[in-house]
C-alpha cells in the first residue's frame, strides 16, 4: 500500500500529464492567430523606400537595355527625350535616343545604387515606344507602380475579326476603356497589336484577364460588371475573408447560331452478322427470263425489237413537245357586269312639270304667292292714308 502523500503525489504526476495537450493546443491556436495576421497587410501601409544607405557600395558591374521605336514616334521622342533624361537622371541611369537606327538605351553608371532602376528604366523605354505619352510613362519610376505590355495580333486569325474585337475592347468613344481604367486605377493605352497598361499589380492583373476574354470572344461588359461588384465588396470589412463567389454573376454562353444540317444524312445500317446476299451473274438472269435457252438469231431480234421501241416512244414524246406550241392557250371566261337597279322609277311628268314652272321663273324674281301678298298689302296701306 502506497502512502497518502506518495498517492497525492502519484496523482499530481497524473493531472500534469492530462494537462499537458491542452497547453500544445493553446499554443497551436496561437500560432494559427498569428499567421492569419501576418497574412493580412494594414491598410495604408507602404514599404520603405530603397535608399543609398541600403546599398552603399553600389552595382558591380554594368548593365544596359535597348528598344526599336517606330518611325512616327521619332518627332515626339526628339521634342521629350531631356525629360525622359532628368528623369532617369535622378536614379543615375543614363538614357541615349539613336535616330539613325531607331533604338534607345539606357544604361548603369558607377553612381547607380537601386538594382532594380535599370529594370523600371527599360520598362520606360518600352512605353514611350508603345505610343504612351511620356507624362504616365514617367510614373513607373515609382515602387508601387507596374506595367505590362499584353500582345493581341496572334490571338486572332482574321483581321476583320481582330478589329472588331479590338473595337469592342475600346467601345463607343473610348467609354468601355475610361471604365476600365476607373475600375482598375490602370492607364491602357490600345495600340496596334499590343495593350500597354501602367498601374498596380491588382489592376494590371485585372486588366490582361479582360484583354485576353474581349480576344476571346467575350464581351468587356461582363468583366466590367464583375469588377463593379468585388470593388463594393471590398468596402465592407466583414467580407473582405470571405468568398464573393454568391455575389459575382455567372453568365453562360449562348450560341445564337444553329448547327448548319447537311443536304446528305448518312444513315446508319442496322447491323447484321449475316453477310449481304450474292448478287445475280448475268446467267443467273438469263435463266430467269428464260433467255439463255434462246438462239442467236432469236436473241438479236429481240434486242432489235426492243431498240426500235425505245426509238418509237422517243419519237412519240418529241412530236408532242412539239404540238405543245400550237396548242391555243386558255382564255379567261367573260365576267358579265350587272346591270343598274331599276327599282325607283322615274316619274316623268313631274319632272316635265318642274321644268315648266322654272320657265315662267325669271332669274331673281320672287315666287307668285309672295308678290300676291305684296299687292295686299300696298293696298291696304293706300286705303288707311285715305
Amino acid at each position: 500500500m502506497a502512502d497518502p502523500p506518495e498517492a497525492a503525489e502519484a496523482e499530481a504526476g497524473a493531472g500534469t500529464k492530462q494537462k499537458k495537450p491542452q497547453k500544445n493546443r493553446n499554443k497551436k491556436k496561437a500560432a494559427t492567430v498569428d499567421e492569419s495576421e501576418l497574412l493580412t497587410v494594414p491598410d495604408g501601409w507602404k514599404e520603405p523606400a530603397f535608399t543609398r544607405e541600403d546599398n552603399p557600395k553600389g552595382l558591380l558591374e554594368e548593365s544596359s537595355f535597348a528598344t526599336l521605336f517606330p518611325k512616327y514616334r521619332e518627332v515626339y521622342l526628339k521634342e521629350c527625350w531631356p525629360l525622359v533624361q532628368k528623369a532617369l537622371g535622378e536614379h543615375f541611369v543614363n538614357a541615349t535616343l539613336d535616330l539613325i537606327e531607331g533604338s534607345m538605351t539606357v544604361t548603369t553608371t558607377k553612381k547607380t545604387f537601386d538594382p532594380y532602376a535599370i529594370i523600371r528604366a527599360r520598362d520606360l523605354i518600352k512605353l514611350l515606344a508603345r505610343s504612351v505619352p511620356f507624362e504616365q510613362a514617367v510614373r513607373i519610376l515609382q515602387d508601387d507602380v507596374a506595367c505590362d505590355i499584353i500582345k493581341i495580333g496572334s490571338l486572332v486569325r482574321k483581321r476583320d475579326t481582330f478589329i472588331k474585337r479590338r473595337g469592342r475592347l475600346l467601345g463607343p468613344k473610348g467609354s468601355t476603356l475610361k471604365a476600365l481604367e476607373l475600375l482598375t486605377n490602370c492607364y491602357i493605352m490600345v495600340q496596334g497589336n499590343t495593350v500597354s497598361a501602367l498601374g498596380p499589380f491588382s489592376g494590371l492583373k485585372e486588366v490582361r484577364k479582360v484583354v485576353l476574354d474581349t480576344m476571346k470572344n467575350i464581351h468587356p461588359i461582363y468583366n466590367i460588371k464583375t469588377l463593379m461588384i468585388k470593388r463594393e465588396l471590398s468596402k465592407d470589412p466583414e467580407l473582405r475573408s470571405q468568398s464573393w463567389e454568391r455575389f459575382l454573376p455567372k453568365f453562360k454562353r449562348k450560341n445564337l447560331k444553329k448547327r448548319k444540317e447537311p443536304k446528305k444524312k448518312n444513315t446508319k445500317k442496322e447491323y447484321t452478322p449475316f453477310p449481304p446476299p450474292q448478287p445475280e451473274s448475268q446467267i443467273d438472269k438469263e435463266l430467269a427470263s428464260g433467255e439463255y435457252f434462246l438462239k442467236e438469231r432469236q436473241k438479236k431480234q429481240k434486242q432489235v425489237q426492243e431498240i426500235k421501241a425505245k426509238q418509237a416512244d422517243a419519237i412519240k414524246k418529241r412530236q408532242e413537245e412539239r404540238n405543245k406550241a400550237f396548242i391555243p392557250p386558255k382564255e379567261k371566261p367573260v365576267v358579265k357586269t350587272k346591270k343598274a337597279s331599276t327599282e325607283k322609277k322615274i316619274d316623268i311628268e313631274a319632272i316635265k312639270e318642274k321644268v315648266k314652272n322654272a320657265k315662267k321663273k325669271k332669274l331673281g324674281a320672287l315666287p307668285v304667292e309672295e308678290v300676291k301678298l305684296k299687292m295686299a298689302a300696298d293696298e291696304k296701306k293706300k286705303k288707311k292714308k285715305k
